[in-house]
């Protein structure tokens, strides 16, 4: 079993990179390979909607997303992590979902992996990147863990967190046992191609 935990913060080693961490240590507890996906220092340009992934089934933007691309495939369970800036995910967090587009239009790639969140902020916006990341994996028809909020501003504030850092361990740990249970959406949806809940017509 693998867990993938994915930084979309622009800091190597920040709060987000922190949390994740921990968490990656709870899931090893339970016997989990682990791997964590920084953004920084990478380049991931954001979808430029040119649906040219619906007839070849690749993203033709050839950047560092490639590398994350089979690491998405592989894993059992994934961990996104992102600071809050401007009331919102990172710009870095927003290209990884919307270039997953790419991955498959049936919207079962993803399907049936556990999908956790890790959130810092200094202030505001926090339930907004939570309800987005969730919508997110429901869409995706993944499977929702807990989720982590902290509250953090400078650099390695969250080393502090004392409680922060056990619930960590403890989505680290949740992720593993529910990946262990191998449920599956039914067969009969996953052919539906879009998750959308209201209609006009």
């Amino acid at each position: 079993m693998k867990i993938l935990a994915i930084s979309g913060s622009p800091r190597k080693d920040g709060n987000t990179v922190i949390l994740l961490n921990e968490a990656l240590k709870g899931a090893q507890q339970e016997g989990a390979e682990t791997e964590l996906y920084s953004t920084s220092g990478k380049t991931i340009a954001p979808c430029d909607a040119c649906i040219s992934c619906r007839k070849t089934g690749r993203c033709h933007i050839d950047d560092d997303m490639q590398e994350l691309y089979p690491k998405l495939r592989e894993a059992d369970g994934i961990i996104i992590g992102t600071p809050i800036y401007h009331y919102t995910m990172a710009a870095q967090t927003k290209a990884i979902i919307d270039r997953t587009f790419s991955l498959d239009h049936n919207q079962v790639a993803l399907a049936n992996k556990v999908g956790g969140v890790v959130v810092v902020a200094a202030s505001l916006g926090v339930l907004q990147a939570v309800k987005d990341l969730y919508f997110y994996f429901i869409s995706m028809q993944m499977l929702p863990a807990n989720f982590i909020a902290a509250y953090a501003n400078a650099k390695g504030e969250a080393k502090n967190l004392e409680k922060c850092l056990i619930a960590a361990r403890d989505l680290g740990r949740q992720m593993v046992l529910i990946a262990a249970k191998k449920f599956e959406y039914p067969k009969e949806i996953e052919s539906a191609k879009f998750g959308y809940g209201t209609w006009i017509k």
